[in-house]
């Protein structure tokens, strides 16, 4: 699991944590630290030491709703070019999937950045639309493209959520109590570790940011535990080699230039006030729902349900684990996945279908 160099650290970690005779419940917000937790066993051995970590909507393809997903299917089928990255081809829908699409003769292209779409748009004659899924961590790079004026033909359908905001209704008023969050790396890089700190003042929330490897995520939890223990809330950065206080101020300089807040539904909760960005005004030429109404006004005729049986939103809102849904690893694998969250790599039944399933 560890090198040897970081052994003896990881053992003194665990050691410090189970002297301090824990019964705790915390959560994470990141599909990456669900990896690193599952892959590396930790969660189990977090678990014998008191420790409870809860997964939260921490997988921007997994929050993806399936009305943006008819969003883009009614798009592909209507001749337009897609570009999209890898994990959202085969996330399901009520009426099919972007990678059934692709097989019906849809133009579905899988880009590993934005750029890659405009330079799609250099050269094809078609409207090129690019699925903007994902936090502050790629919203930033939208903002950039859009910026620098890509060709005409070019347009984006905003799918982009924010994290800190949807954190204050998540801790306030979600279902699962929990007393203390270990905040996502990639995001707070954006972000800065300022941007967390209302949910301390304002709701007494112990905080930690943590990387990715597996010690990254011991030392991040073991602050939290050390805050919980002592009755404290602040928020603390295991991750200073990236994260700072004020963050990344050009990307959120771009993000505040372009976008605008606005509320949005995410999967497995309801509309959350001011955790969605879409285009501003100035921006509207490049608005994919401007440009192309009338071929999504269908999709906005009815209410979209989730798969029969799916239990993502219930994973999602750290409810339920993985393997307590009656579909996971049976009528629901990675090659024929019914909910997004056995779908993208940041998904927590892929993971843990791909690490701890049962046989």
């Amino acid at each position: 699991m560890f090198q040897m160099r970081d052994r003896k650290m990881a053992d003194e970690i665990m050691a410090k944590l189970k002297s301090m005779n824990l019964d705790i419940k915390i959560m994470h917000v990141c599909g990456t630290h669900q990896d690193s937790l599952v892959k590396h066993g930790l969660i189990d051995m977090l678990a014998e030491v008191g420790i409870d970590v809860r997964q939260g909507p921490g997988c921007p393809v997994c929050v993806t709703t399936p009305e943006e997903i008819e969003e883009t299917l009614a798009l592909a089928r209507a001749g337009k070019t897609i570009a999209i990255f890898g994990d959202m081809l085969k996330v399901p829908s009520e009426s099919g999937s972007l990678l059934k699409t692709k097989g019906e003769g849809a133009d579905v292209r899988i880009v590993y950045g934005i750029n890659e779409a405009v330079e799609l748009a250099e050269k094809l004659d078609n409207e090129v639309i690019f699925i903007g899924v994902g936090f502050e961590t790629t919203a930033p790079a939208t903002a950039a493209i859009l910026q620098s004026q890509p060709p005409e033909n070019f347009s984006v359908l905003c799918c982009h959520r924010t994290i800190p905001e949807a954190l204050r209704i998540l801790i306030s008023s979600g279902p699962v109590k929990v007393q203390g969050l270990l905040e996502p790396g990639h995001v707070s890089v954006i972000t800065g570790s300022n941007m967390y700190e209302f949910l301390s003042k304002d709701y007494g929330i112990p905080q930690a940011i943590a990387g990715f490897e597996p010690l990254d995520v011991l030392m991040g939890i073991f602050m939290l535990a050390t805050q919980i223990k002592n009755g404290e809330a602040r928020v603390d950065n295991a991750y200073t080699r990236v994260v700072s206080p004020e963050g990344n101020t050009k990307a959120q300089n771009a993000m505040a230039t372009v976008f605008d807040a606005c509320d949005v539904k995410w999967r497995g909760f309801p509309v959350l006030p001011g955790t969605g960005l879409k285009l501003k005004p100035e921006y509207a030429k490049y608005d994919a729902r401007l440009k192309f109404a009338e071929i999504l006004a269908p999709v906005y005729e009815k209410e979209y349900e989730e798969p029969p049986g799916c239990k993502c939103g219930d994973v999602l809102r750290g409810e339920m684990d993985p393997q307590e849904c009656p579909l996971f690893a049976k009528a629901c694998t990675p090659s024929s996945p019914i909910g997004p969250c056995m779908v993208s790599f940041e998904g927590g039944c892929a993971i843990e279908y791909k690490y701890r399933r049962k046989d």
